[in-house]
């Protein structure tokens, strides 16, 4: 069975339960054993915002499933947002997923319903790379509708976890997901949040770590949000309107 008849059946499956990887197959490392020198984790010293979680050492453990691989290779991008995403949402993250994998862009998102399957599915359909990051030990899945997805990855490309196997998680845990996937990436896009949404953790955190950090025009020109204009006179912080605004700053 081919990749592309895989996610086909994983997305169409409606199985409720979730295979996790054999334990023989999860590597635990230091997160700067897997990091490329680029992507350093010691913060640029700007003002914090009102959305930062507190500083953690410098380096940390991470579980990993998967090609590892994947965290080493030169470009990786994050595209996050809202579970409950619009239809122009999720065609705008879909279309930014697969113009980055058929850059050979690793596109990196958390396996949430919404904008993070969205993304991760349009990237594997294009035959690119992805890296899921999760909010749960590897050997949970949520939501569990994304089981057979999350299984795929595990095969075929990466999924991570800062969460040791067996131990428990709740949704406070999800922040320290996004602020993992800050680190692991050169740059994160945010195509739809609202004023409360989990993904300004990222937003956050891509600030303090000095990664670059674009925002969806059409959130930016929303005129019920709030939480943009705290980032976008930030340094590294730019506006999002094409797959050329990423492109051009990571010279993809």
């Amino acid at each position: 069975m081919t990749q592309d008849s895989q996610l086909t059946t994983a997305r169409v499956s409606g199985r409720r339960h979730y295979n996790p990887p054999e334990p023989s197959r999860i590597r635990e490392c230091w997160l700067s054993e897997v990091l490329p020198g680029t992507r350093t984790l010691t913060g640029n010293r700007q003002p914090q915002l009102e959305f930062d979680l507190p500083t953690s050492p410098r380096d940390r453990k991470i579980w990993c499933a998967g090609n590892v691989d994947l965290l080493r290779r030169a470009c990786s991008v994050a595209i996050v947002g809202t579970r409950v995403v619009s239809a122009d949402g999720a065609a705008r993250a879909r279309r930014l997923a697969r113009e980055l994998a058929e850059r050979r862009i690793v596109v990196v998102s958390g396996l949430a319903k919404g904008v993070d399957t969205e993304a991760l599915t349009a990237a594997i359909e294009a035959g690119g790379s992805v890296i899921a990051v999760i909010g749960t030990p590897l050997e949970q899945a949520y939501p569990i509708e994304n089981a057979p997805l999350q299984e795929l990855i595990a095969r075929n490309h990466l999924i991570v976890s800062q969460f040791q196997p067996g131990s428990s998680t709740g949704p406070g845990h999800f922040p320290e997901r996004n602020r993992l996937m800050a680190a692991v990436t050169d740059a994160t896009a945010i195509i739809e949040a609202g004023n409360a949404s989990g993904t300004l953790y990222q937003a956050a955190e891509c600030v303090r770590l000095g990664r670059w950090l674009f925002i969806a025009r059409s959130v930016i020109d929303d005129p019920s949000l709030e939480w943009p204009a705290k980032f976008k006179d930030r340094t590294r912080v730019r506006t999002l309107s094409e797959t050329s605004d990423i492109l051009d700053v990571l010279h993809a």
